[in-house]
């Protein structure tokens, strides 16, 4: 019995530590809120831990970006700065982003965009929104977008990586049996907003 309670406690210490972590800057050469990349003019923050946030940011108008400095909040930013999209529900995790019930290439009505899947029968495309699946250590998942498309691999740029990820990442790109594949095992799929008609812009 006193074995089983060390094995709990043990448990319980693990994961507060971990816990407590996330929120903790380990990386000195940067502060939390500092700029470390662009893209299209929209800046990339540095987040320091992973869970860590500074508050709610919101447009002039009063549109939710996301929580400082998230990724998230980067991709919701990015679309919103440079293509003046908002997406109808303006909530939810990265994780959330990609509804599994909806086949390659229709419409995500919650975020306005087509969604493809991982593989998809579409080559991906400059300023899709990547969804990264949840892992053991993160239950929210990962979003980033692709800056650069060659004919094996894409660039994806991203926000809140870790303290000591890199806010650009090469991935390599397949394309197999008319399919084009993401050669990362975490990806879902992604958001476009690429080739919307008039018929399937859901109004604002």
């Amino acid at each position: 019995m006193r074995r089983i309670i060390y094995i709990l406690l043990g448990i319980l210490i693990i994961y507060s530590i971990l816990k407590i972590g996330k929120n903790i800057n380990w990386n000195s050469k940067y502060k939390a809120g500092e700029v470390i990349d662009e893209y299209n003019n929209v800046k990339i923050y540095y987040n320091g831990g992973v869970s860590n946030t500074q508050g709610r940011n919101l447009s002039k108008d009063g549109y939710n970006l996301g929580m400082k400095y998230q990724c998230v909040e980067f991709i919701k930013r990015y679309y919103f700065e440079h293509f003046n999209h908002k997406m109808p529900d303006s909530y939810g995790n990265a994780l959330d982003f990609y509804d599994k019930n909806i086949d390659d290439g229709h419409l995500n009505k919650k975020r306005n965009l087509l969604q493809y899947s991982n593989p998809s029968a579409t080559k991906p495309k400059l300023n899709d929104i990547l969804i990264f699946d949840k892992t053991i250590f993160n239950s929210y998942g990962h979003v980033a977008i692709i800056s650069k498309v060659e004919s094996n691999f894409i660039e994806i740029i991203q926000q809140n990586p870790g303290p000591f990820g890199k806010p650009r990442e090469k991935i390599l790109l397949k394309f197999e049996n008319n399919f084009w594949l993401i050669q990362n095992d975490r990806i879902l799929g992604r958001l476009s907003i690429h080739t919307l008609s008039k018929s399937e812009k859901v109004l604002k």
